[in-house]
C-alpha cells in the first residue's frame, strides 16, 4: 500500500524561515564580499595570514624587538632593489629607544605596524595587560609617526581568539604570516634564501626579522629580492592583500 506523507506547515515554518534567511545572507556576503573586512566572520574576528586572490602579489614584512645594527642596512638593501612596500612590525619600546630609526623606516616609505610593547606573550596576559600593552604601543607609535598604527604582530606571533577580540576593540587588525624566513635561527644564508623562495606562493605574507639577534638576513635578502622579482612576483601592502576577496585564516584556541 502506498504511504500518504503529510507535512504539518505550522511545525516546519519556523525551520524553512531560518534556511532562506541564511540563504539571503549568504547570496549577500558573496555579493558584498570585496567590501567586507577579512575579519568579519560568523566566528568573531581572524588574524590575516595570506591571500587566496592576490594576482600573484604577496607582502614582505619584518619584526623589530631590540638592537639597532640590522634595521638601517636592511632599510637600504629594500631601497637599493626598488621595494616600495614593506611592513615593520616594532616593539613599541624598542621604538621609545631608537626613535631615529622608527623616522628613517616610516621617511622610506615603509609601513610601521605594532608589535606591542613590552615583547611579551600576550598568550601570558590577563586581558587587563594585553588591552595595556596594546594601547600603549598606539600611543607611542602615534607619537613618533604622526600615524595611527592598525596592524598588529603579537610578540612571538602568541595569540588566542580572545586576544583577537581584545585587538578588534582596539582598533588593530592582527597580522601573522604565511612564510617563515626562520632567518632568527640563523641558519646559513642559502638556507634561509630556500626557505622563503621553495615556500612562497601568490598572496603569500613573508616574515623577516631586523633584531641585532638575526646575523644573515641583510646577505639573503639580495638574491630573495631578485628571485622574486624573476618570478614576477610584486610586493604589495599587507591592506592589498587584504582587500583580496577570500582571505584565509587558521583556527586558534
Amino acid at each position: 500500500m502506498k504511504g500518504i506523507w503529510v507535512f504539518n506547515l505550522k511545525k516546519w515554518k519556523p525551520l524553512l524561515f531560518i534556511c532562506i534567511a541564511s540563504l539571503f545572507v549568504a547570496s549577500w556576503l558573496f555579493i558584498q564580499r570585496d567590501h567586507i573586512s577579512v575579519f568579519t566572520t560568523p566566528d568573531g574576528p581572524q588574524a590575516f595570514y595570506r591571500a587566496e586572490n592576490a594576482d600573484h602579489k604577496i607582502a614582505l614584512t619584518f619584526n623589530i624587538s631590540w638592537g639597532e645594527q640590522n634595521v638601517r642596512p636592511i632599510v637600504n638593501i629594500l631601497k637599493e632593489n626598488d621595494v616600495e612596500h614593506a611592513t615593520f612590525f616594532v616593539s613599541a619600546s624598542w621604538a621609545e629607544t631608537y626613535p631615529e630609526l622608527v623616522k628613517e623606516i616610516a621617511d622610506s616609505g615603509f609601513h610601521i605596524g605594532s608589535h606591542g610593547y613590552r615583547y611579551k606573550n600576550y598568550t601570558a596576559l590577563d586581558d587587563e595587560q594585553v588591552i595595556k600593552d596594546m594601547r600603549r604601543s598606539k600611543q607611542v607609535l602615534q607619537e613618533l609617526t604622526g600615524e595611527t598604527p592598525t596592524l598588529l604582530r603579537p610578540p612571538n606571533g602568541a595569540f588566542t581568539t580572545r586576544t583577537l577580540a581584545l585587538a578588534e576593540q582596539q582598533g588593530f587588525d592582527i597580522v601573522h604570516w604565511s612564510v617563515n624566513s626562520y632567518d632568527y635561527k640563523n641558519p646559513g644564508t642559502a638556507q634561509i634564501i630556500d626557505n622563503v623562495l621553495n615556500a612562497t606562493h601568490s598572496g603569500d605574507v613573508l616574515m623577516f626579522h631586523a633584531s641585532d639577534t638575526v646575523k644573515q638576513t641583510g646577505a639573503a635578502l639580495p638574491t630573495i629580492l631578485k628571485e622574486l622579482e624573476k618570478r614576477d612576483y610584486e610586493l604589495a601592502t599587507i591592506e592589498e592583500l587584504m582587500s583580496s576577496a577570500d582571505a584565509t585564516s587558521n583556527e586558534v584556541n
